[in-house]
């Protein structure tokens, strides 16, 4: 298959379906963490490409709950509209990722709702998933003993946090990866 990874600098989704086999490309105003196939700048640059399937990760900060404390800074009505610009996107198969947040009250309720630590990664951290033509989920590795995601907010550095808590978890990508690919 074809796939997108929209929204990631960090290479993590990418290379989990690289490894599967797939051509895929991680897209972001950012440069790629892991070397590999990268396309920096816009997705929607290439969202019209011969795509089969995308894996969005809408930046999260006018999106999301944990992001309430910045509302009057926030610019939801552009956030909104990229992401109905990412699941109206001419692809066959799309899943977009995002936590708990106003996705869920402006456009529409996300299909399912995980945690990270459903496919090992020791971590709980409400995500939700919207999906076109994906089937749900299932857990792959559920973990009984997980550390609830802002313990992690200081063992990063305040310049770097917001790229810290955007790392996607490799589990997850793996499962995303078996699952869907």
């Amino acid at each position: 298959m074809n796939v997108l990874v929209a929204c990631e600098f960090s290479g993590i989704v990418r290379e989990a379906f690289r490894e599967r086999g797939h051509y895929v490309m991680s897209c972001d105003l950012l440069p790629t963490e892991i070397p590999g196939n990268h396309y920096m700048g816009d997705v929607r640059n290439i969202l019209n490409g011969e795509w089969d399937l995308m894996i969005a990760h809408p930046p999260c900060t006018d999106l999301s709950v944990s992001g309430a404390k910045h509302w009057r800074q926030r610019d939801e009505e552009a956030a909104l509209d990229f992401v109905a610009e990412l699941l109206e996107a001419p692809i066959e198969k799309i899943a977009l990722e995002n936590p708990v947040g106003i996705i869920s009250t402006f456009i529409r309720k996300p299909d399912q709702i995980v945690h990270p630590y459903y496919f090992g990664d020791p971590i709980k951290k409400r995500t939700c998933l919207w999906l076109k033509n994906l089937p749900l989920l299932e857990p792959t590795n559920m973990l009984d003993n997980y550390l609830h995601h802002a313990i992690h907010r200081g063992l990063a550095s305040k310049e770097s946090k917001g790229r810290f808590r955007s790392r996607f978890f490799p589990g997850f990508a793996r499962a995303m990866a078996e699952q869907w690919g």
